[in-house]
């Protein structure tokens, strides 16, 4: 709903954005399109400007890579791509891309502790030669406490989750787990810069990996918000075990489960594989299930075996199902087999 305009830019903008164009008067002035009075140059100025040409100007050298948020995405990369865009004008002089296009980048980022949950200093250093992120302990230290392969990386934003406006999830596989990491930088720009060189390193890996493919292709595998996070209830393989709370986060085709959303490890990892491969979801539990407080069941079938779950509500029962669904409709990439033969031989 653009209901606001950048008369200076000659764009219409969402109310959300229009509150940062504000913070930035200096190159963005905002008026209402409905409640302000405006003048005739302003209105001449619109008519010959607006979305598209201003895009064309502004994007003009935007490297692929870049993420260019949603009206969805969280505040801080909404600010950072207007401030961006406009402010900065990234997108028009290639030299101002350095700090994410160069292939290079070192850095403290304050690192939430595995064990005691505190966040402390610690140096990042990421390498497109070396393909992997590393962080160290110490500043001195000569071998990295961990490295984390560019093949296997991802990023995404998890201000509610961290506990941080700036509060960035990275994760990578460790002896094919999922390893989390949270990080932030108090500075905006920043963390921001960290997100697209972590997305810029790994479109160069998979250009090299995937010579045929086009930018197209590549861009929405550079790094992936989860299809889901929340509080369901769980019962073992036995299904007699008493059913316990914990967070559940769908990434991709892993459905992963936490005692606490902040924790370093998955406690367990249930692959999610297609229709065509016997997968489905059903509403509700069988009918002999003990155990559970949360009375909205949702039962997975997997060709092994099948995975009980509870949600507090209706709703999010619904949003689920709806969830597990979208996946299970979607057919298997051969890469994904290798993944699912894993997870059935794991120990």
């Amino acid at each position: 709903d653009p209901d606001w305009a950048s008369h200076s830019l000659g764009i219409f903008i969402c109310l959300n954005c229009s509150g940062i164009h504000r913070n930035i008067p200096q190159v963005s002035k905002v008026k209402s399109v409905r409640l302000d009075d405006w003048d005739d140059a302003q209105v001449e100025f619109m008519a010959s400007n607006g979305n598209n040409v201003a895009k064309a100007k502004y994007e003009s050298k935007m490297p692929p890579f870049y993420y260019k948020p949603t009206y969805l995405d969280c505040q801080l990369l909404r600010e950072q791509w207007i401030r961006a865009k406009y402010e900065r004008k990234e997108f028009i002089h290639s030299e101002k891309q350095e700090p994410y296009s160069a292939g290079y980048r070192e850095g403290f980022l304050w690192k939430r502790g595995r064990d005691n949950g505190q966040f402390l200093s610690r140096k990042f250093v990421l390498s497109e030669r070396e393909g992997a992120l590393k962080y160290f302990n110490k500043n001195d230290a000569k071998e990295p406490k961990a490295i984390m392969k560019i093949e296997h990386l991802n990023a995404t934003f998890q201000p509610a989750k961290i506990g941080n406006p700036h509060g960035l999830q990275i994760t990578y596989l460790k002896d094919n787990s999922t390893r989390n990491i949270f990080v932030y930088h108090e500075d905006g720009k920043e963390i921001v810069d960290w997100f697209n060189a972590i997305r810029a390193a790994r479109f160069h890996y998979l250009q090299v990996a995937f010579p045929g493919a086009s930018d197209a292709d590549l861009v929405p595998k550079l790094s992936r918000n989860y299809l889901k996070e929340g509080y369901m209830e769980k019962t073992g393989p036995k299904q007699t075990e008493g059913f316990k709370k914990r967070w559940f986060t769908m990434d991709d085709r892993r459905l992963m489960y936490f005692k606490d959303p902040l924790d370093a490890f998955a406690r367990g990892e249930v692959f999610i594989g297609s229709k065509e491969n016997s997968y489905k979801v059903l509403e509700g539990l069988p009918p002999s299930t003990q155990g559970n407080h949360w009375q909205h069941g949702i039962t997975i079938v997997t060709p092994d075996r099948k995975f009980l779950f509870a949600c507090e509500t209706e709703d999010d029962q619904l949003e689920w199902i709806t969830t597990f669904q979208k996946v299970i409709s979607r057919p298997m990439l051969p890469q994904e087999y290798a993944v699912e033969a894993h997870f059935k031989h794991k120990p």
